[in-house]
């Protein structure tokens, strides 16, 4: 299930970007293509954020390791195999993978081919049939390949996932696009979801570093469908300068850096919407505390409790279960008699007790929603 319409928008052509996707039959059913290759403009530069999870896989350590080295002229990415819980063989495989990839184009190495994998945890990686399918993905590359791709890196998802803008900075118009994958084993500290933006401004590496660190701390490191870290996440942010505009200072940074925070969070929420039996989607906001942290802290308590996810699921208007979430959340001196909640419109508590105007009939009216926002002041 999922909601909303999921409709892909237009996804803008990245100057510098070429995609192209083919079939490798790593998935339990052939029937759409699950191998993408991204090339890279010469002088790309590269920002990347990956899983927290310590058991990570084999293609997020030779992405990091490659990443250290140089700067990226191809992604490689396949679905329906992770590549992750196959220890050294695993590492073996994604750096066949990244060989065959530069042995196609006889001017890189291959410490400039990122891999990326996501789907089943535990199985070899056929490398095989990856090598085999390269020549056709690479045949495939066309800077309009941003729908395919997004298609080709789905695993348990039910639809592609993309966002796009272009933006005028100082006068200069630069694009900015992402794609993304992500449906289950979702939570904070990235999830099992892997994301591809590409920008064709030119932005030097640090800034860029910096610019997706905060864009991910607003946008995928504040989502949760199950609560559960995956081994394979990844976020990418590319920037290519193929479009001569040359961003720096601090006005120009924090214009793209809006743009790209934007696209973030619509890719984020897009997993959200595409999440495993999802039937709902819940915004979560936290206002009136110590600091950001600890707004946080109690958003992410509700968010990931059991109990309150069932609420929801069975448009059952119990608010204390809401209000029991706040209370463990470990806030320190909370004055009960100033918190508010509120379910949309319709204020619940109020003086840290039951609204005085509050009707069970006004509760259930908005649990019965497909979206709703739970404010907490």
């Amino acid at each position: 299930m999922a909601v909303g319409p999921g409709i892909l928008p237009l996804l803008h052509p990245v100057a510098g970007v070429r995609l192209g996707t083919a079939r490798a039959g790593l998935r339990s059913r052939g029937e759409r293509d699950d191998l993408l290759l991204v090339e890279l403009a010469e002088g790309t530069t590269a920002a990347a954020v990956f899983t927290r999870n310590a058991f990570c896989a084999a293609p997020v350590t030779v992405a990091r390791e490659h990443l250290a080295s140089t700067a990226p002229r191809w992604l490689v990415v396949n679905a329906g195999n992770a590549n992750a819980g196959t220890g050294a063989e695993g590492l073996v495989a994604a750096e066949a993978c990244c060989r065959a990839l530069a042995a196609l184009d006889n001017n890189v190495e291959s410490t400039t081919v990122l891999p990326f994998s996501t789907g089943v945890i535990g199985e070899p990686l056929p490398v095989d049939r990856v090598t085999a399918a390269l020549p056709a993905a690479r045949e495939a590359l066309d800077a309009e390949g941003w729908p395919a791709a997004a298609e080709a890196i789905m695993t348990t998802d039910t639809r592609p996932k993309g966002a796009s803008r272009c933006v005028d900075i100082g006068g200069r118009q630069v694009t900015v696009t992402g794609i993304a994958k992500g449906a289950g084993m979702i939570r904070p500290d990235m999830a099992t979801m892997l994301a591809f933006i590409a920008t064709d401004a030119a932005v030097a590496a640090s800034p860029l570093q910096a610019m997706l660190d905060d864009a991910v701390d607003v946008s995928f490191n504040r989502i949760s469908v199950d609560g559960d870290t995956s081994t394979n996440d990844a976020c990418v942010l590319l920037a290519t300068g193929a479009s001569g505009v040359l961003i720096e200072g601090d006005t120009d940074l924090a214009a793209l850096g809006d743009a790209v925070r934007a696209i973030c969070v619509e890719l984020a929420q897009a997993i959200v919407r595409d999440g495993e039996g999802a039937t709902k989607f819940i915004t979560v906001r936290v206002e009136g505390g110590a600091d950001s942290a600890e707004c946080l802290r109690v958003a992410e308590t509700i968010a990931h409790s059991p109990l309150v996810k069932t609420a929801f699921f069975a448009s059952d208007p119990n608010w204390g279960r809401i209000l029991a979430a706040v209370g463990r959340a470990g806030v320190g001196e909370l004055d009960l008699a100033r918190v508010v909640i509120d379910l949309d419109e319709v204020r619940i508590v109020d003086t840290g007790g039951r609204a005085p105007g509050y009707r069970e009939q006004d509760g259930q009216r908005v649990m019965g929603r497909d979206e709703i926002t739970v404010r907490v002041d």
